[in-house]
């Protein structure tokens, strides 16, 4: 073997020093640029971060139940509860002592308050608007989003009316009822409503009822790419909108969007722009980064991505295992939801991220 020597250095020691190894010219190796200067040390890496976590960016997601008692946990979502009104608000201080700007509520009906129609859901003493009274009484000055869908309120456990062979959701008899319940929800103190339903034009619908009524100034966060996905399942388990129907799973393909549809996400994320929202919403989060980054390039209105409950479960679920990391999975989930361009997350994660993040 033709014999080379290497440069004295750590590295070609190692080499020169094998078996069937040795060097006897020196390797002179120029950079123009060694991107490793920019990762030597933590103090540098922290300096030219790009994309930061923050409680400010973060909108905790919390389930509300009838009753007193403690909370009840949720089975497939660890840490996660239903509340009582009066546990809710407790929630709610420490959420904005920890500087968590808002909360997004989701009420648990009683079974006995539900029918085909969700009549409960234009109830001015329903659960919901109880917990927004409370809130706004107590912790004033925290933002509060709340749903408007037909989900939680009805036995069927879909988003919105059924047509009158119960095949399908009625779209326009459904727009209806929300901008009803919007009305509702702003009256009570929501500083956002947030149409999760997906029926077309609901959202025009709902701005210029919220205009007719003197309430221009309460905001609409509107769930304008809403994917018909798997990940919802645990969600659904926290409210009972499944279990409503005798069901693990409802199909709701005819008013969800395609998971396979990246331009038909756009356009009628775009069309919730022009008929009046205020901030977008692409959900879930996780599996449609690249829906996200392309809505950020096409809108300058905020946007929000929702970690959905099926993405926190999964999380857990593999950390429990022992097969990940449950804190660096965690915030690298949060990381790239941020880096594909959301202004803020709806994240079950909220609470512990701010609490470490104080500390």
């Amino acid at each position: 073997m033709e014999s080379i020597v290497a440069p004295d250095c750590a590295m070609n020691a190692g080499l020169a020093t094998a078996p069937g190894y040795a060097y006897d010219y020196p390797v002179n190796v120029h950079l123009d640029r060694r991107s490793r200067r920019l990762r030597a040390t933590p103090a540098i890496r922290q300096l030219v971060q790009e994309i930061d976590l923050a409680p400010r960016q973060l909108i905790a997601p919390l389930f509300v139940r009838e009753g007193g008692g403690p909370p009840v946990e949720i089975g497939s979502m660890p840490g996660v509860v239903r509340y009582s009104v009066a546990d809710l608000v407790n929630e709610c201080r420490q959420l904005a002592e920890l500087g968590i700007p808002a909360v997004a509520l989701f009420p648990v009906t009683d079974p006995a308050e539900k029918d085909p129609i969700g009549r409960e859901a234009l109830n001015p003493d329903c659960l919901v608007l109880r917990a927004v009274r409370a809130i706004k009484s107590a912790v004033p000055g925290l933002l509060v989003f709340t749903d408007l869908a037909l989900d939680p309120y009805t036995t069927h456990g879909h988003d919105g009316l059924l047509t009158s062979d119960g095949t399908d959701v009625d779209n326009d008899a459904t727009v209806e009822v929300l901008a009803q319940m919007a009305i509702l929800h702003g009256r009570t103190g929501s500083d956002f409503v947030a149409p999760s339903d997906m029926m077309d034009g609901r959202v025009g619908a709902i701005r210029r009822t919220l205009d007719a009524a003197d309430l221009s100034n309460v905001g609409i966060l509107a769930y304008s790419a809403k994917f018909a996905s798997a990940y919802y399942g645990p969600f659904r388990e926290a409210v009972g909108s499944a279990s409503a129907a005798g069901t693990r799973s409802l199909d709701k393909r005819t008013y969800q969007l395609n998971p396979s549809n990246r331009r038909e996400a756009i356009q009628d994320a775009l069309l919730d722009e022009a008929e009046g929202a205020d901030i977008l919403m692409v959900k879930p989060a996780g599996a449609y980064l690249d829906i996200l980054s392309e809505l950020r390039r096409a809108t300058r209105l905020p946007l929000a991505a929702y970690q959905v409950s099926g993405e926190y479960a999964q999380i857990h679920a593999a950390a429990r295992l022992g097969w990940l990391d449950y804190r660096k999975t965690r915030d690298e989930s949060l990381i790239a939801i941020r880096r594909a361009g959301a202004d803020m997350i709806l994240t079950y994660f909220a609470k512990e991220i701010a609490d470490e993040l104080r500390t």
